[in-house]
């Protein structure tokens, strides 16, 4: 691979190649980060959903338990 890439001006290498590289995998690639970020925005609504439970649970139980108290 090497042999073929040095006889190459850099331009080849360092923006003909990656061009070429984007157009053929560039749905594949939209796909992935598309797919890590839908990921990563589910993760952070469910991390806000079970911190909201644990919130109101916490704030109920420690109300109800001082209603008690009297």
């Amino acid at each position: 691979m090497r042999e073929i890439f040095a006889g190459l001006p850099w331009w080849v290498k360092w923006v003909a190649v990656p061009l070429i590289a984007l157009v053929v995998f560039g749905g594949l690639i939209a796909n992935v980060v598309g797919f890590v970020i839908g990921l990563l925005f589910k993760l952070l609504v469910f991390v806000a959903l079970v911190g909201g439970l644990i919130y109101v649970v916490r704030k109920f139980t420690s109300s109800s338990s001082s209603r008690s108290d009297w």
